[in-house]
């Protein structure tokens, strides 16, 4: 373990997907760097696996408009992209007693996932699942941190329940239909036809082709629904809960400005007023979910679905993908 009060510098430049403004795919590109300085608290991690998620494409276009409040008016303030990361330790800077050199870890970061190096929080990381390569373990935390903490902290998830995941087949929904089996939920998935041999291969009890079947519109209420879409109002979406069901909005679309902001703020206040609960994810601590996750995934329970691999010289090509053709389950990195 490394003691010195002084910072950890590794040698030489590192490769890098880094963007200097706002836009397409196309302002993302693959250049030399330098390395991340580790700071106290900080683990230097040699990153294998990265993986894309639509965090990235909204830090890539800047929109909504509202994220640019946080991620910097103009252009990015942190200049390399990339949110998940799996790897190695390299280094640990002082004040740091939970992992040494060598050690396989994963973890979000709040950006430079897209490197070989990142200089990390420690609080960030957790062991690397040992039945996972680094590409698919670097698929799993900011999507199956969002649907375990979405139905766990956010939706009380108990065993028994009726659970509806809309937006089965992409990165939070097939991390959350093997989580709400492993809670022990019955659970129904709503996608494309395309998709439903995926989505019952990960344990769905029931599919929805949204196509063909509006589920607001008809079949059962449920108990819980995790929706990570938007593509339906709040009023629909709380005629297809029970009188006292629990809606957890992570994510979905919204305007040009405020994203979908706007509709959860509605959710927030109306909430307060109504017998049923509408909620977003709550933030819990990352190491917490993380060690629950790898426990799912080393006694088989969850299984990354990984739709294709890039090497990180084609990020930019991964993220069009991602866009444009409506990518299912995750797109991983290989670094």
């Amino acid at each position: 373990m490394h003691s010195s009060t002084s910072p950890v510098r590794t040698a030489t430049a590192m490769k890098a997907v880094v963007q200097h403004r706002y836009g397409t795919a196309d302002v993302l590109t693959y250049q030399d760097v330098d390395n991340p300085v580790v700071n106290e608290g900080d683990v230097l991690v040699r990153i294998h696996g990265a993986a894309i998620n639509h965090a990235d494409w909204v830090y890539t276009s800047g929109h909504p408009l509202i994220a640019r409040l946080a991620f910097g008016v103009r252009g990015p303030k942190n200049i390399v992209r990339g949110k998940d990361i799996a790897g190695r330790v390299e280094a640990v800077g002082t004040g740091v007693s939970e992992f040494l050199p060598g050690d396989e870890v994963y973890g979000e970061v709040e950006a430079g996932g897209f490197a070989e190096y990142a200089a990390v929080p420690s609080h960030l990381l957790a062991l690397k699942p040992a039945n996972l390569t680094f590409e698919q373990a670097a698929t799993v935390p900011l999507s199956a941190r969002t649907a375990l903490q979405g139905l766990r902290d956010g939706g009380n998830i108990q065993p028994g329940q009726k659970v509806l995941i809309n937006g089965a087949s992409g990165g939070v929904g097939t991390f959350a239909v093997q989580i709400a089996k492993a809670l022990g939920a019955e659970v129904t998935g709503v996608c494309s036809a395309g998709n439903a041999a995926l989505v019952r291969s990960l344990g769905a009890d029931h599919v929805i082709d949204y196509s063909q079947e509006n589920f607001t519109e008809s079949g059962p209420r449920y108990d819980l629904i995790l929706d990570s879409i938007g593509n339906h109002p709040l009023s629909a979406l709380r005629q297809a809960l029970t009188p006292e069901g629990t809606l957890v909005l992570s994510s979905g679309t919204g305007g040009q400005f405020l994203g979908p902001m706007r509709r959860i703020v509605k959710a927030l206040l109306l909430s307060r007023f109504i017998r049923q609960n509408l909620r977003t994810v709550p933030a819990k601590s990352a190491r917490e979910s993380l060690d629950v996750l790898r426990e799912l995934i080393e006694t088989g329970q969850v299984t990354p679905a990984i739709d294709r691999t890039y090497p990180l010289s084609e990020v930019p090509e991964a993220i069009r993908y991602f866009v444009e053709d409506h990518a299912r389950a995750k797109i991983a990195i290989t670094v």
